[in-house]
């Protein structure tokens, strides 16, 4: 990408994204080209990062582990369902993953754990959720039978109009209430000194630019 065209697409990340510098901005993008070239399909590189090469992402630079959690954060990403990660979309997720308001965070919170897009939280969800993040800790028949206790304890703290499953409304309300229940169906956020090291890999080379 020449720098005219560079300039432009900053400007035009940057009239959606306020919590980078256009500077920051440019920093990723060239981060973005510089992940895309280890890409071995040369027709696919104009795509994006397939969720393959997303989650090495999540798991190399992050430190995510939880093989469900990252596919999930790979759609949340995804705003436009293609299975590819493009570079607004690699910007706007960062800006949320490094810098968002708690607002943000809940709402990104809330559309990693809402599987099926209906916009709310099923029980099976919850169950599938937390028995994906507790499998190694006891047998399948054990941990099966406490996590349906689990989910019964959930719903009764978080459902708080009594319809069987969470909506952003009561998943808003119960973290408001409780700030770790942000992150209660498994961790999608990185943790902050991660994101302080990935802010010094982007960042590095930031020069006084122009725009």
């Amino acid at each position: 990408m020449d720098q005219k065209a560079l300039k432009k697409l900053v400007e035009s990340i940057s009239k959606t994204v306020k919590s980078f510098k256009k500077s920051e901005i440019e920093g990723l993008i060239r981060l973005f080209q510089s992940l895309m070239k280890r890409t071995t399909d040369e027709r696919l590189n104009q795509m994006g990062l397939d969720r393959s090469a997303f989650r090495e992402i999540l798991h190399s630079i992050f430190g995510m582990t939880d093989d469900m959690l990252m596919d999930r954060v790979f759609f949340a990403f995804d705003k436009d369902n293609d299975s590819r990660i493009n570079v607004n979309e690699w910007v706007k997720g960062l800006s949320v993953f490094l810098r968002g308001t708690f607002e943000e965070k809940l709402k990104f919170c809330f559309e990693v754990y809402y599987l099926n897009g209906d916009g709310y939280i099923s029980q099976d969800e919850i169950f599938d959720m937390l028995k994906n993040s507790l499998h190694q800790q006891s047998s399948e028949e054990e941990t099966d039978e406490g996590i349906k206790e689990l989910v019964e304890i959930t719903m009764k703290k978080m459902d708080y109009d009594n319809d069987g499953k969470i909506s952003f409304a009561d998943f808003e309300r119960a973290v408001k209430n409780d700030r770790l229940l942000l992150e209660v169906f498994g961790p999608c956020l990185p943790e902050a000194q991660k994101c302080l090291d990935f802010e010094v890999l982007a960042f590095r080379n930031i020069l006084n630019s122009g725009f």
